[in-house]
């Protein structure tokens, strides 16, 4: 007779128990290593029959082996088609070719759920890694038994193709199914431009309500309506055509001005040059609704589509913009995107480069008859590679940006082993931040690793300064590892809360450290063990807290310089790479 209980989970994602089933009233320390199972459960948004506690009953009431659950894998929301993006699955592999793995068994609730691969070649070699370490993968709801018979090969692989099948023939249905409703005039997708709104219907086309940022519809029969946002915001487009088609202004002097006048974008951030034409090109404004100029099949490469393969539904939303006005925008936009030949690119710079003596970002992209500076790192891989092509050496000392890779990989390797002393001495369950720069644990940011380049001092006098770019973060400390005057060694570590008052980069002087509410280690050890005292005292109620290690900023402080603060010494440092 068998009983049912719960143990926590391992390291795997999700917030689901483990189902142990072991015969009852025998002792746990009698087990031997080849009766212990790892189980791996799978849901992506397909069928009510497939998900994680469906699979987890099933698997518990495997009785094949009489085998013991002792560690569960989870991908939830997860598609089968790749891998990438199934941390639960790249665990369960590095754990069993590593060593780590204290099973033999692996138990899954069908092929389908370890995986719809496209080659199914790819699905057998994953099952090939586990049996290669000594590892057993097992379906539990299969007729079939994974004895490595010729009938279980046979059936495998015919499940396998089975499984392949299906997500082909439902992206065909999926696709037409969308292509009809925006042919109707209704919104397919959850990203809007600037000044829409997105409307939810019902069958009888009676609205329900509007729909913001990450919100879905919950019916499979209500439709998304495209509704015009305020009258401000369509005087905004309106303004932004009128400059660029009468006007003539470019895409920096329209984004300087809307940024001057303090309007932000519709993700309530300042405007980039980048915004201005993607809003020009928008065919909402005009009452269409598009569908299909992008397509990323199965999982593969995202494509663009020829203008033939887009669908278009007319009259689906009232006109923002005159179409006369739209028609002559399309027009000044073709004539922008003339290719101009490689050669011709690097004459075009090096009569430049003569008339002004030197070249950066701001010339390239300010002069006229010049590309932007994205078309010639798209041409010839990096701003740097094309200045070597025409004989010309920026003079700003831009080293550091062939020294990225190193400092990514010593980030990486400070988090892994913060992880473990986090494991080992705090008893927590820490995972590698996808970024690879932190240690996350319960999903939410507890630390993260910057790489601080020492600047240039500007005479003998001036205190000797460090920068750092920290991304996104927000949340958790950060461990800022301030580099030598050469930027070749670490130097020592600064302990910084990351809700700090500043822009996407932080920056250090000998002095700010108190203003920062930081704290320095000249050891790593020494700025481990502080980190371990601060989770310490702080995660005992939450684990994520970002909590300096010594007291909180006050409210209210000044904000530091964000949008449009100081620029880098090496300016775009992606188009000098």
């Amino acid at each position: 007779m068998y009983w049912l209980t719960r143990v926590p989970l391992s390291r795997g994602r999700g917030a689901w128990v483990i189902g142990l089933l072991s015969p009852k009233g025998r002792a746990w320390r009698g087990r031997t290593r080849t009766r212990r199972a790892a189980q791996y459960v799978r849901m992506s948004r397909e069928l009510q029959r497939y998900s994680i506690k469906n699979q987890l009953a099933a698997i518990a009431s495997y009785e094949a082996n009489t085998l013991t659950i002792v560690r569960t894998y989870a991908d939830e929301g997860r598609s089968g088609l790749r891998i990438k993006g199934r941390p639960g699955l790249i665990e369960l592999i590095d754990d069993v070719q590593s060593g780590q793995a204290d099973f033999d068994h692996i138990l899954v609730y069908d092929v389908s759920r370890w995986g719809r691969f496209q080659d199914v070649d790819e699905s057998a070699y994953y099952e090939f890694l586990c049996k290669r370490s000594g590892v057993q993968v097992e379906y539990c709801a299969e007729l079939f038994k994974n004895d490595r018979t010729f009938v279980s090969g046979i059936a495998k692989s015919l499940k396998r193709g089975m499984a392949a099948e299906w997500s082909r023939e439902l992206s065909v249905k999926v696709h037409a199914g969308h292509c009809r409703v925006v042919s109707l005039g209704y919104r397919v997708g959850a990203p809007v431009g600037y000044g829409l709104r997105r409307l939810m219907v019902d069958e009888s086309e009676h609205p329900k309500g509007f729909l913001e940022k990450g919100q879905f519809k919950a019916l499979q029969s209500d439709r998304v309506r495209l509704q015009p946002g305020s009258g401000e915001e369509a005087a905004v487009v309106r303004i932004i055509f009128d400059q660029f088609v009468n006007d003539r202004k470019s895409y920096s002097d329209i984004r300087r001005q809307l940024n001057d006048a303090g309007i932000a974008n519709h993700n309530g951030r300042p405007w980039t040059d980048g915004m201005i034409p993607t809003i020009l090109a928008n065919e909402n404004y005009i009452g269409k609704t598009i569908y299909n100029r992008t397509s990323r099949r199965l999982g593969q490469k995202l494509v663009k589509n020829p203008d033939h393969a887009w669908v278009r539904g007319a009259a689906a939303i009232e006109p923002i913009v005159d179409p006369s006005i739209f028609a002559r925008a399309q027009k000044l936009l073709a004539e922008r995107r003339v290719e101009i030949p490689e050669d011709e690119m690097l004459v075009r710079l090096r009569l430049t480069l003569r008339r002004r003596g030197k070249l950066n970002s701001h010339i390239i992209n300010t002069t006229l008859g010049l590309n932007h500076v994205s078309s010639y790192v798209k041409h010839f891989g990096s701003l740097r590679k094309a200045y070597a092509l025409i004989g010309y050496k920026s003079p700003r000392d831009c080293d550091w940006i062939d020294t990225r890779e190193h400092w990514a990989s010593e980030q990486a390797r400070h988090a892994t082993e913060l992880a473990e002393v986090l494991r080992n001495d705090l008893g927590l369950r820490p995972e590698l931040a996808p970024d690879g720069i932190g240690v996350d644990v319960e999903g939410r940011r507890v630390v993260s690793f910057l790489v601080a380049r020492r600047l240039a001092r500007r005479g003998e006098d001036h205190a000797a300064q460090w920068k750092a770019y920290r991304r996104q973060i927000s949340s958790g400390l950060l461990a800022v590892m301030r580099l030598d005057a050469a930027n070749r060694e670490i130097e020592d570590y600064a302990l910084l809360p990351a809700s700090l008052r500043s822009g996407r980069y932080v920056w250090l002087a000998s002095g700010s450290l108190r203003r920062h509410r930081g704290a320095l280690y000249r050891e790593r050890g020494a700025l481990f063990a502080a980190i371990k005292a601060t989770l310490a005292k702080t995660n005992r109620a939450d684990p994520t807290s970002s909590a300096s290690p010594k007291k909180q900023s006050k409210p209210g402080r000044p904000k530091a310089k964000g949008f449009g603060g100081r620029r880098s010494r090496c300016g775009d440092t992606k188009s000098l790479r």
